[in-house]
C-alpha cells in the first residue's frame, strides 16, 4: 500500500475512517532530516500496508492540522488509533523503532 497524503481537508475523515493504527509523519520539503525519512516511511508504508495506514501531511501546506498537535519541530511522528493520538516522536527515527509504535498500537 501506497503512502497516504493528507490535508487539512482530509485530515479527519482519513483518520475516522480506519479501525487500524495511524502513522502520520509531519513534514516540509525543506527539511533535510524528513527527506532523509521520507523513504523510509514509504517502505513501511508499502510493507505495513494490512495492519496500519501510513501518510504523511507536509506542514506547509496543512498549517491547521500541524497547529492542532502542537508541530513546532519536524520531523514529527504520531502515532494515531480511533482518531486519538497515542504516541509522539520528534526528530529522525529509525525504521524499527516506526515499526514497534505501529506493532504496540494495534
Amino acid at each position: 500500500m501506497k503512502t497516504t497524503h493528507l490535508t487539512d481537508s482530509t485530515f479527519d475523515a482519513t483518520l475516522n475512517s480506519t479501525s487500524q493504527p495511524v502513522l502520520v509523519d509531519f513534514h516540509a520539503e525543506w527539511c533535510g532530516p524528513c527527506r532523509t525519512l521520507g523513504p523510509v516511511i514509504d517502505e513501511i508504508a508499502e510493507e505495513q500496508g494490512s495492519q496500519a495506514l501510513v501518510a504523511k501531511l507536509n506542514v506547509d501546506h496543512s498549517p491547521v492540522i500541524a497547529a492542532r498537535y502542537g508541530i513546532t519541530s519536524i520531523p514529527a511522528l504520531i502515532v494515531f488509533k480511533n482518531g486519538q493520538p497515542v504516541t509522539r516522536l520528534r526528530g529522525l527515527q529509525t525504521k524499527s523503532t516506526l515499526l514497534r509504535l505501529i506493532r504496540e498500537a494495534v
